[in-house]
């Protein structure tokens, strides 16, 4: 099958998510014939992205986070403002979205998450399948764990969530462990997207700690508890666009531009993993047996939320600030999971399954039966 992706350029995790994907279809004889990629002036996109994916990148401008003047909080109101004031540039970005898809002409489109591509989906009605992908969907599943005391946080989450998926075939929600079946055949929960370079790595406890800031602003925590305890060495990751490639604000912490081998590398090595609350790097680091500790980031509901489920699911702690002592006390009790191992390298059984309820509709819509052989109505 042809595949065309939209992936959502805010958060890293969805672009490595989009390159493992590619991946799986590659070893099963499928096609990547495009990716459209959200963009917005707040963001570069990381140059292993680009290196990584096989296939044409078409950037179109797409609804984005707005910040704080600290560069560190979500401001809800700010990013409604600042996205309204947008609505002809997203217009723009629609049209472009159906010529690049009337170019592809795809079988599948996959949306990780973006919120232009469930529009388009409702908007345009392409032909091919839309399938959506991300952990956001899991929601729809009863076990699911919202973020108490925040009900128009929660409203916004969901409506955002249900808007990037308008009219999906399959919603693909990637959940940290399996989750117990439920009748809902709206969503199907899957494992991990992991990248085939984190499985090659071999683990080992470093003398340092790791750190990544989804959002600059919250360096300014890291270098107050680093200079606060001189002892602990820490490496963190930034996305931060005019910041040199490595700086050294103290003797025992280091800061490093987003770089995808050197970060894999790094998570390998370190004592443990301290992150926001995304989904894919608790993943990576739950592979390779590290413990992880989440600090949300503050004002973004859905990430309240991934730290809940990943407490409830085992594969971390979450805290309210950059307090690496944490690890410290939960690497005693981190142990290598087996089970988790075997249910994020089970993706090869879920897309085959995928694919093979694909060819199983294609051919019942395609049957053509003998007039004598339709039985009679009433």
């Amino acid at each position: 099958m042809n595949f065309l992706f939209i992936v959502q350029g805010e958060g890293r995790g969805h672009m490595t998510q989009a390159i493992s994907f590619e991946r799986l279809l590659e070893r099963n004889g499928h096609h990547l014939s495009g990716v459209i990629l959200g963009k917005s002036k707040r963001r570069a996109v990381p140059e292993f992205f680009g290196r990584e994916i096989n296939a044409p990148i078409h950037l179109v401008e797409s609804p984005n986070f707005e910040t704080d003047g600290n560069q560190k909080k979500i401001s809800i109101r700010k990013t409604i403002l600042k996205n309204s004031l947008k609505l002809k540039t997203f217009h723009k970005s629609l049209k472009a979205i159906d010529q690049i898809v009337e170019a592809k002409n795809p079988d599948v489109i996959l949306n990780f998450y973006d919120l232009l591509g469930g529009l388009y989906k409702f908007l345009y009605r392409p032909k091919a399948l839309f399938w959506v992908i991300g952990h956001q969907y899991l929601i729809e599943h009863p076990n699911f764990k919202f973020a108490p005391d925040k009900p128009l946080d929660k409203l916004l989450f969901r409506l955002n969530t249900a808007l990037t998926s308008l009219g999906a075939d399959e919603r693909l929600a990637l959940s940290f462990l399996p989750q117990i079946h439920f009748s809902n055949q709206k969503v199907r929960v899957v494992p991990p997207l992991l990248r085939p370079e984190v499985k090659l790595l071999i683990p080992k406890t470093g003398d340092f700690y790791l750190a990544y800031m989804v959002n600059p602003g919250y360096a300014e925590e890291v270098i107050f508890f680093a200079n606060a305890n001189p002892h602990l060495k820490i490496k963190a990751y930034w996305d931060k666009k005019e910041a040199a490639e490595t700086e050294h604000p103290l003797p025992n912490l280091s800061f490093h531009r987003v770089h995808d081998k050197n970060f894999l590398q790094d998570m390998a090595h370190c004592k443990g993993l301290v992150c926001t609350a995304g989904f894919e790097s608790v993943c990576e680091a739950n592979y390779l047996g590290k413990p992880v500790m989440m600090i949300p980031v503050a004002g973004q509901y859905e990430q309240a939320c991934n730290a809940l489920d990943a407490e409830a699911s085992g594969v971390g702690i979450a805290s309210g600030n950059f307090d690496f002592t944490k690890l410290e006390q939960m690497q005693k009790k981190k142990s290598y999971s087996a089970h988790y191992i075997k249910w994020a390298d089970s993706w090869q059984t879920v897309f085959r399954e995928l694919v093979a309820e694909v060819v199983i509709s294609e051919q019942e819509s395609e049957t053509v039966y003998p007039q004598d052989s339709i039985p009679a109505l009433g």
